[in-house]
């Protein structure tokens, strides 16, 4: 039973990457790689708008603006990426090959499943009787761990780094949109 709730899982996985892949690639075609010239911590304030949205909208149960929570999730998935990019490059006014991005794009969204596949494992899927409240939150106190430690620019003493806190992110990004479908 468990092997194969893994293997949906994986394969649900694969569904919400393609999907964040081929919203980021329409948007690399529209907008370029602009995005190189943010720095990681203004990245974190993208993704901290996009998850306290999502959050007021769990809450007034209303939204007024037209895009949805799995708009506000795949944003948070994409801006992540962004984010762990950036950490690895540097921040960059000229564009970046799309080829080159978008092979990025895939390496380090394959790194996030595979942390999610050995924690899945670990964790036994419990991220499915989770509410998608506490999943919002979560993904919110991850970021306030990520502007704690860009604040000590980077340095940790116990605790995991920038790049794991991102890609806990993305996973948890992951399990809601799921989750939603």
């Amino acid at each position: 039973m468990y092997l194969s709730a893994v293997s949906n899982t994986a394969k649900e996985y694969d569904h919400i990457i393609a999907k964040c892949r081929d919203i980021f690639a329409k948007k690399m075609h529209d907008y370029g790689t602009a995005w190189r010239i943010l720095r990681s911590s203004s990245l974190t304030d993208q993704i901290f708008i996009k998850a306290q949205r999502i959050r007021t909208i769990e809450e007034l149960k209303e939204k007024k603006v037209d895009e949805g929570v799995e708009d506000e999730y795949i944003g948070i998935i994409n801006y992540s990426i962004m984010a762990i990019i950036q950490l690895n490059l540097g921040t960059s006014s000229e564009e970046l090959d799309h080829q080159k991005a978008l092979g990025l794009f895939d390496k380090r969204f394959s790194e996030a499943k595979d942390l999610m596949l050995k924690k899945n494992h670990d964790y036994g899927e419990a991220w499915r009787d989770m509410r998608n409240s506490s999943i919002t939150d979560l993904i919110l106190m991850k970021i306030l761990r990520i502007k704690q430690i860009e604040d000590n620019k980077g340095q940790t003493l116990i605790s995991e780094g920038l790049e794991a806190n991102y890609l806990d992110m993305i996973n948890y990004a992951v399990f809601s949109l799921i989750k939603l479908t």
